[in-house]
């Protein structure tokens, strides 16, 4: 397809107001039907340089996956094979709703060389993203044109939930710096609940500790060591109801639940337990428990592309799912937006799942809450909106009373608390035995 170039579209405005001009000279009249004429033979002349241009070859190089919110640079490689320079205006079509920056932009390409560029691009959906070929705007050899061409290929890359968290966490557990993150190192009651090793005495071991018969073959003293008990079964239910697609943010609650649950699958593994992955409410996807090291990458991509559905949540289904599928007992995360009117609903669920398994139930409760709490109250609205807030959250409290009386272990906290909050719980129910 051609297109004017800035250059054409001066030369006609120019000529268009000469002639304005030789309409009151009709001597110069000749001269100027001479140059319109003239230019209009350059125009198509350079217009048919333009249609037998050969298209310089672009090649795009995107990572294969992509974590969401998080910004990355897009290389474009645009090689040259003709004996002239090129200029040319280069588009890419990148994933539709990505935030983009430094598109699009005008590179000179040498004879028999090469050029490369770059933009900005930042996803911000999970799922598969799609770019388009690569779109360029060849400029003709008189410049009074711009050809338009596809080059390239089409890629798809996928954009993953950001784990910049689970790197942060990697990180700080291996210098056992956790506490900067908000984990807890809480000091294990007791002994312990599992034998792990023997071991010298050290100063602060109590003498339950010491194993006497060892001591006495040794000489010194020797100390038991503990550590939690491993080998049990974490199994994530993820609620993909029409609740979760509620923001904060930038990140949806959903975004925000499968942060933490990712988050959770990695300490999990860590403390040697098998980590699985359920989902409810419009989408049914299952992995079942496993220890190995690729099973965070295994929960990646069961849950990359999901978006909440307009289901209503129906906690008593997905319960009786669970059991037919989980028969070891093992600690079932239910990870969603519990609302005051699921009360009745949501008591069956927990006692079925409790027959068998412990319940901790992880719900988001929506920052705009808190915010109309704190908010100074100077208006009749603006009281009788802090009143119904109040209110709200009472009611809630309440609720989440009467699931705890019964056995249930919960955490309700604003979405971004949720990560870190949900590794504390857990590491809680470790410590405690109650596993």
């Amino acid at each position: 397809m051609l297109i004017p170039a800035p250059r054409l579209l001066l030369l006609a405005a120019i000529l268009a107001l000469s002639g304005i001009g030789v309409s009151f000279l009709p001597a110069l009249g000749p001269a100027w039907t001479g140059v319109a004429l003239a230019m209009l033979l350059a125009a198509a002349f350079d217009a048919i340089l333009a249609l037998r241009l050969e298209v310089p070859l672009a090649r795009r190089e995107v990572p294969g996956s992509l974590p969401i919110g998080v910004a990355h640079e897009v290389r474009i490689r645009l090689a040259n094979g003709t004996n002239r320079p090129q200029q040319v205006t280069v588009h890419d079509h990148h994933p539709a709703g990505a935030e983009v920056e430094g598109q699009p932009q005008t590179v000179s390409i040498p004879a028999k060389g090469w050029a490369q560029l770059g933009y900005r691009l930042r996803p911000v959906d999970r799922g598969d993203a799609h770019f388009g070929m690569v779109e360029l705007r060849i400029v003709s050899p008189l410049g009074f044109w711009q050809v338009a061409r596809m080059s390239g290929e089409a890629q798809t890359a996928r954009v993953y939930p950001d784990f910049s968290e689970l790197t942060k966490f990697a990180i700080l557990a291996t210098d056992n710096r956790l506490s900067q993150i908000g984990v807890l190192q809480r000091r294990r009651r007791g002994e312990g609940l599992e034998f792990h090793q023997l071991r010298e005495y050290r100063e602060g071991d109590t003498q339950r500790q010491i194993d006497w018969k060892a001591t006495t073959r040794m000489g010194r003293l020797i100390s038991r060591e503990y550590q939690d008990e491993r080998d049990q079964q974490v199994v994530m239910l993820l609620d993909c109801g029409r609740r979760m697609a509620a923001r904060d943010d930038a990140l949806s609650h959903f975004d925000q639940v499968i942060n933490a649950a990712l988050l959770m699958a990695y300490v999990s593994l860590r403390q040697g337990d098998a980590v699985g992955l359920m989902t409810m409410a419009g989408v049914s996807r299952w992995l079942a428990p496993r220890k190995s090291r690729a099973t965070v990458n295994s929960i990646l991509n069961r849950v990359y592309d999901l978006q909440p559905t307009m289901a209503s949540t129906d906690y008593h289904v997905a319960a009786l799912d669970l059991m037919q599928r989980l028969r070891k007992r093992a600690l079932v995360v239910i990870l969603s937006n519990l609302r005051d009117e699921d009360d009745d609903t949501i008591a069956p669920a927990l006692a079925l799942l409790q027959s068998r398994h412990l319940v901790l139930f992880a719900s988001l409760r929506e920052a705009i809450l808190s915010r109309a709490l704190t908010t100074r109250v100077t208006t009749f609205d603006r009281a009788i909106t802090h009143a119904a807030t109040a209110d709200y959250l009472r009611n809630r409290e309440l609720m989440f009373r009467r699931i705890e009386r019964h056995g249930t272990v919960c955490v309700d906290v604003e979405p971004a608390d949720l990560p870190i909050a949900l590794v504390n719980r857990y590491i809680d129910i470790k410590r405690s035995g109650r596993l």
